[in-house]
């Protein structure tokens, strides 16, 4: 079995490089649905439709562990997939998302006020705030669409990102703690420190390597069917030029097929 990354676009690829950077003996699958890219805007349908097809395209892959870079589509998907989709259709697939690892690293440190930054999908859905919660009742949660961002970070064009995280970060000005809840984000992570330097980010590709690494450790019945022959293989459902060089800034000698 092959570890599966999925994402709407491309910012998944900041996760998969930490998975692979931190778990690197293991076959790796990368599918970005750039055909359809943001995610964020899109309804709830829609978003459930793009991401079963992307299920189903990594199962067809061999992949038995998926993991949903996507923080949309883990906020609107992720519980129908596992309570639903893997019972009926995939009963020895294993998927996951990023939002408990996120929040649970985003509580490490006791701060009694959190800023969150998303889509306007993954803020509509409160799935941050409700999950925060859970732990630490008490925390106040400060949470912005940020709608702009995957859109420049997708077309390669990080002046019109650094605009808008200049005018983004003017809401969490004096706060401890920002959870940059989007995989796209990490890609701008330094501009989001620059606008807010005394702020912890809390950044998914910082943590993501170590909590599949200690995931395993839990599941060794996953781990031992996993393939090891250190294989990588990226996959797009839509190809341009801007798409290669995002990629490429990530993985200077990548090959994206598209599906």
């Amino acid at each position: 079995m092959k570890i599966g990354v999925f994402d709407s676009g491309l910012g998944g690829l900041v996760i998969a490089k930490a998975l692979m950077q931190a778990l690197p003996q293991y076959d790796y699958i990368y599918y970005g649905d750039t055909e359809h890219v943001p995610y964020g805007e899109k309804t709830p349908g829609r978003i459930l439709a793009y991401t079963l097809d992307a299920m189903r395209f990594l199962i067809n892959q061999k992949c038995g562990l998926i993991i949903i870079a996507c923080n949309t589509a883990t906020a609107i998907t992720l519980r129908y997939l596992q309570k639903r989709f893997c019972p009926k259709e995939a009963q020895n697939v294993k998927i996951l998302g990023v939002i408990i690892p996120t929040v649970e690293e985003a509580l490490k440190k006791g701060e009694k006020r959190i800023g969150v930054v998303g889509t306007p999908t993954t803020i509509r859905s409160d799935i941050y705030g409700v999950e925060l919660r859970k732990i630490s009742p008490q925390v106040e949660v400060v949470s912005l669409a940020t709608p702009r961002l995957v859109p420049a970070i997708e077309a390669n064009d990080f002046t019109e990102a650094k605009r808008a995280i200049n005018e983004y970060a003017q809401t969490f000005q004096n706060l401890p703690a920002l959870i940059l809840g989007c995989t796209h984000y990490p890609l701008v992570k330094d501009l989001f420190q620059e606008a807010l330097p005394e702020t912890r980010l809390v950044c998914q590709d910082d943590l993501m390597g170590k909590k599949l690494a200690d995931y395993l450790k839990r599941h060794t019945e996953i781990e031992t069917n996993l393939s090891r022959k250190a294989t990588r293989q990226f996959f797009v459902s839509k190809m341009s030029k801007s798409y290669t060089q995002v990629a490429q800034k990530l993985f200077p000698d990548i090959q994206l097929e598209k599906k």
